[in-house]
């Protein structure tokens, strides 16, 4: 049977909580730091990162689940009384740095996994039950604010962890009393005062709290991203204009990294499109911005020489021929065969759409599937387990027929 708290001696519950918790956390900070300073310059090494973090995430969610069930528990046990009541300044600072501990123990897990659930890739969470979080959506600001909280109260956590064995080596080596040995064998202390616990602590805790929330909505706002410079003109799609002009539309493309999936956007795009309903014919001619191009907690690794590798081909280019499907199976099926130009490298293309009309309007949407060792990307990643070959291209559009 789980022994409870009394108020001279921790009970079996909350020493196991304890201990737990402990072993938790001395092995999630060194794996978390040992990641965030590894390279990645080659497959191996990204390799290597991608699992330290992914433990690191893992490890911290289980911290998040497991200081909540300690913090429940303690709410319906009694504490021990302090073992010093007279030394007051003494007991203050001791229940601040445990109110301080429990808080650190849900905001930096929470923070950081609220950080993995707001942005796509690298490093999953190493359970069965999904990457994401209720009511977190994909967001760049979220991804950014939480990381801020996550870096600060990290700071907190770990110096409640330092002060918390600094008190505890004290008691032992130098008040020589029970304080330890309540928690580590539930030794009853000798103490005949009654458990009183006031309120300050939890206060003062609760305030360092707020600063540094304060501080963290401060430094959460996402550096400002200099202007793109125009692309050259050379690289852009050289066709004419056409009869048709786009008003809205996405251009996204989806890859598994580590066997996960992660969802990219090309928002920067200009297309050239000539069409002719009645003989379901025409060209399209697409410009399209790879340095816009998001991936992402991977778009600067994407963006570098080894994919996309925007500095020296700042644009890609798909032109190709618009055909009416001829089978007859798909309502209102088109294929746009051409060539896609990427990274420098040309490739051959079929992209299979929908294209529904109504009066000058058109609404299309299509998808195609790439290999991305047909352009030369990703040539040291060999390995599908750390970035997949195929990448699947989805394209919507809305467009009006020109007067």
């Amino acid at each position: 049977m789980p022994v409870p708290n009394t108020p001279h001696s921790y009970g079996s519950v909350a020493r196991t909580f304890h201990w737990l918790t402990a072993l938790l956390i001395i092995a999630a900070f060194p794996l978390g730091m040992i990641a965030s300073d590894m390279p990645y310059d080659t497959a191996e090494a990204l390799a290597r990162k991608a699992q330290l973090f992914s433990i690191h995430k893992t490890l911290g969610v289980a911290v998040f689940l497991v200081a909540s069930a300690r913090i429940l528990w303690a709410l319906t046990q009694p504490r021990p009384a302090p073992l010093h009541p007279e030394r007051r300044l003494e007991t203050f600072l001791a229940e601040l740095v445990h109110w301080a501990l429990y808080l650190s123990l849900v905001v930096v897990p929470l923070s950081g996994w609220i950080h993995h659930a707001a942005v796509d890739g690298f490093a999953p969470i190493l359970w069965p039950l999904g990457q994401g979080l209720p009511f977190v959506p994909k967001s760049e600001v979220i991804s950014h604010g939480a990381s801020t909280v996550h870096g600060i109260f990290t700071k907190v956590l770990l110096a409640s962890v330092a002060l918390h064995v600094l008190g505890a080596l004290k008691h032992v080596l130098i008040d020589r009393d029970d304080t330890l040995a309540r928690m580590t064998r539930g030794t009853a202390s000798t103490a005949t005062t009654a458990a009183r616990h006031g309120r300050a602590p939890m206060l003062a805790a609760l305030a360092i709290f707020a600063a540094g929330l304060g501080l963290a909505w401060a430094a959460s706002e996402p550096p400002a991203t200099p202007p793109v410079p125009p692309a050259p003109q050379a690289a852009a799609a050289p066709a004419p204009a056409g009869n048709w002009t786009v008003e809205s539309g996405s251009l996204t493309f989806a890859v598994k990294q580590m066997g996960s999936a992660v969802s990219g956007t090309l928002p920067a795009w200009t297309a050239d499109i000539t069409y002719d309903d009645a003989t379901g014919s025409g060209r399209v001619s697409v410009g399209i911005d790879t340095r816009q191009m998001t991936l992402g907690a991977v778009t600067d690794q994407a963006k570098g020489a080894d994919f996309f590798d925007v500095a020296q081909h700042p644009t890609a280019t798909f032109t190709a021929d618009i055909a009416r499907t001829a089978d007859g199976q798909t309502e209102n099926g088109h294929t746009a065969t051409g060539t896609l130009t990427l990274r420098g490298v040309e490739h051959p293309v079929t992209l299979p759409f929908t294209l529904t009309l109504d009066g000058d309007t058109a609404t299309m949407s299509g998808e195609t599937t790439l290999d991305r060792r047909d352009f030369g990307m990703g040539a040291g990643y060999k390995d599908e387990s750390q970035v997949g070959f195929s990448v699947t291209v989805s394209v919507k559009l809305t467009a009006r027929k020109a007067p």
